[in-house]
């Protein structure tokens, strides 16, 4: 088991955060432990809410299912499922960037809690 120096920024606050993490732990979980109060939703891989975009270092995460081959390898990463395989920088990004990023922009008449017009 490594201890990895994970950093963190937020764009939406300008928030930073310096923590040491273990390899062998998923990065929310420890993020979490250590007080930093990072967005999360289903905490399994499967939704976006915890997306990051790796600007240093290598995250391991063959449980995001959430994100797509083509993203990862763009450098989009799930904490609650990501394992650090080295010291990280991250940035957090938000659901819908990255839900635009992979999908595309809903049109407005399709995006939850809008009428849909069926006629």
């Amino acid at each position: 088991m490594a201890i990895h120096q994970f950093n963190i920024h937020n764009p939406a606050t300008g928030d930073h955060w310096t923590l040491n993490v273990r390899s062998d732990r998923y990065l929310l979980a420890q993020a979490q432990e250590q007080g930093v109060p990072l967005p999360f939703l289903c905490a399994q891989g499967v939704c976006t809410t915890c997306a990051v975009r790796v600007q240093v270092g290598r995250v391991h995460q063959p449980e995001a299912f959430g994100i797509s081959s083509e993203l990862k390898q763009q450098g989009y990463a799930l904490l609650c499922v990501g394992y650090a395989r080295s010291d990280l920088q991250v940035e957090l990004q938000t659901e819908d960037e990255v839900y635009d990023q992979q999908f595309g922009t809903f049109p407005a008449q399709a995006r939850p809690g809008l009428p849909l017009d069926l006629d």
